[in-house]
């Protein structure tokens, strides 16, 4: 019965693809020829040192290098091909540091267009909402990507429903790792409707099937809704709810929590945020990679619980205990910099004698785009452990440049 809600979710997409008939005529070049010579190619450099200040001699310098082209459109059809090289400048002896050397291709995909929807075949970039639940770790150098078909519809007003089914995830390890491929038989669903004023509410389900790792096999059903109450004060509200499924072998129900304000006082934004990360109590006895608790292992979790990813756990998102994180953030532009501050206070979502207040973090990030082509960046983050955890300081300095 676990199957059974991704069994009807393939068979909606399918459906949606055969009922689409006389797409939409769109400006495209004439010949297959001239859809290459149109079409566009854009490079990037990306030059990070990182140090993780805990461990004695851990820090990395790395390059990554990208090249993408991009056709223009023949006969509804268009592709993309991207590669990456991320390679290691200086010594190579540095471990907790996910930038592994290498060259890979990060997306390459066939779309055609039938005008107000697309289906999309390859290895494609799926950035869902905020990231929470799926995105692509784009802050690490080896982005996460997956290889699937997708479709994106807009026939409905103010409505853009997407629908994919995922066979593999390409993760931020590399292909030379073990861990660095994950197979899978993932459905994920997302709409979103975009027709209040001010407002866009977004529906999901995200059904997934991991054949590496039967822990990550999880159901997970929500619903988020961000808006505006004035030019000045923004809100984002998000539950779901998150049960085993397919070759899981624990059998648990937990919860996801979401509560953020923002006040907008030009220059500066304030923000306030309540996340919890639910836990089942424990009562299913499994290990440290999943004791019955929400998890988010295709999240671009260095995003969330701060910038330390002292909660990673493994890539699951979450703890034993679950995470309650209440947190708070200045950011703002001054002299042609962006300057932000974050500050994280975590506790337990299921609190024990030996296990409460899990920590706290604060961090903060100094930006600068130089043109239209350099940006450079400056990021700190310090943790201090209570019941969970070690001290740790990290620190990044970036370089960015387009071409």
């Amino acid at each position: 019965m676990k199957s059974t809600a991704k069994t009807l979710l393939s068979v909606a997409i399918a459906a949606a693809v055969g009922t689409l008939a006389n797409p939409a005529a769109a400006e495209e070049s004439a010949t297959f020829s001239d859809a290459l010579k149109n079409g566009t190619v854009k490079g990037n450099f990306r030059l990070r040192y990182e140090d993780v200040g805990n461990t004695a001699s851990n820090d990395a310098l790395t390059l990554r290098s990208r090249l993408t082209f991009q056709s223009a459109e023949y006969n509804g059809f268009s592709g993309l091909l991207e590669m990456d090289d991320v390679s290691i400048i200086g010594s190579e002896n540095f471990t907790g540091i996910a930038d592994p050397e290498g060259t890979e291709i990060n997306q390459s995909w066939i779309k055609y267009d039938f005008g107000k929807s697309d289906l999309k075949f390859g290895r494609q970039r799926i950035n869902l909402d905020n990231q929470r639940f799926v995105g692509g770790v784009g802050f690490r150098q080896n982005e996460q990507t997956y290889d699937a078909i997708s479709y994106t519809d807009k026939h409905l007003k103010d409505t853009t429903v997407f629908v994919v089914n995922i066979n593999n995830v390409n993760r931020i390890f590399g292909e030379s790792s073990p861990i660095g491929d994950h197979d899978n038989d993932t459905v994920l669903f997302n709409a979103n409707y975009t027709g209040f004023e001010g407002g866009k509410l977004s529906v999901y389900a995200y059904l997934l099937e991991n054949n590496n790792v039967a822990l990550y096999s999880t159901d997970t059903w929500g619903i988020r809704y961000s808006g505006k109450a004035s030019d000045a004060f923004s809100y984002s509200l998000e539950y779901a709810r998150q049960t085993d499924a397919a070759n899981n072998p624990l059998d648990y129900s937990a919860g996801y929590l979401l509560l953020e304000g923002s006040l907008q006082t030009k220059p500066v934004k304030l923000t306030l945020g309540y996340e919890v990360l639910g836990s089942d109590n424990g009562d299913t006895g499994g290990s440290l990679l999943n004791d019955g608790r929400f998890i988010t292992p295709l999240a671009t979790l260095h995003k969330f619980q701060g910038w330390t990813d002292m909660f990673i756990a493994g890539g699951t998102g979450n703890i034993d205990t679950g995470v309650e994180d209440l947190y708070f953030s200045v950011s703002g532009k001054a002299g042609g910099f962006k300057l932000a501050f974050v500050y994280h206070d975590f506790s337990a979502d299921k609190a024990s004698a030996s296990v409460d207040s899990l920590g706290s973090e604060w961090g903060f990030l100094v930006a600068r785009k130089i043109n239209d082509n350099l940006n450079l960046s400056l990021k700190y983050a310090d943790y201090s452990a209570d019941d969970f955890g070690t001290d740790t300081e990290k620190l990044w300095l970036t370089a960015q440049f387009n071409f």
